[in-house]
């Protein structure tokens, strides 16, 4: 039995909703993993994720056995994020890279992780949608006008890499100016030529 200071009583339990809950613990694991692997790195204790979820480790590991099992998660949604980000016909390499190095500024563990893994069905299933993100970003921009046809979308897929990689490993207070000169980079690389 724990030892308690005196004055203090039990600690009130938070009531068992049962499956219910499922959803939302499973949505507040993902939002403290997201907080707790970009302040701590991914050596974060599960206990502090949990703690932070406001729920017992056993509901963690229910939803997420594994690190690369709660990484890919947290992951997908950043992916969800950049499809409705270029969703619109109007969207395209702004919004796709705007988007990219705001997941990079926080994400970096994450990236870690899943490039770590790169065999697992898990990891090659995010691929492909980063892929498919990348074909609605270059499609966009070629109906615009903004991309010269010397552009694909493996050429889009290696400018994310390379800035997710260069934002997530510069300081963190010199990130916000790595990503805005690498924007620009990439901006004049991909415009139309001429003959």
């Amino acid at each position: 039995m724990s030892e308690r200071r005196r004055g203090e009583g039990p600690r009130p339990r938070k009531p068992n909703l049962g499956p219910s809950a499922g959803p939302a613990n499973r949505r507040a694991l993902l939002a403290a993993a997201r907080e707790i692997f970009a302040a701590e790195g991914l050596a974060a204790p599960f206990s502090a994720i949990a703690k932070r979820a406001g729920v017992g480790q056993g509901s963690l590991y229910r939803h997420f056995p594994d690190r690369l099992s709660l990484a890919i998660a947290v992951y997908e949604e950043n992916l969800d994020e950049l499809e409705a980000a270029v969703a619109p016909p109007e969207a395209g390499l702004d919004e796709l890279l705007r988007g990219v190095i705001a997941q990079a500024l926080v994400s970096t563990a994450l990236i870690d992780l899943i490039s770590a893994n790169p065999h697992d069905a898990r990891v090659e299933r995010l691929g492909a949608r980063v892929r498919e993100i990348a074909v609605a970003a270059v499609d966009h921009e070629r109906a615009a006008g903004r991309f010269g046809a010397h552009v694909d979308a493996d050429d889009v897929l290696l400018a994310i890499s390379m800035l997710a990689g260069i934002v997530a490993r510069s300081e963190p207070a010199d990130r916000a100016g790595t990503a805005e000169r690498a924007w620009a980079l990439l901006h004049a690389a991909f415009t139309p030529r001429s003959a």
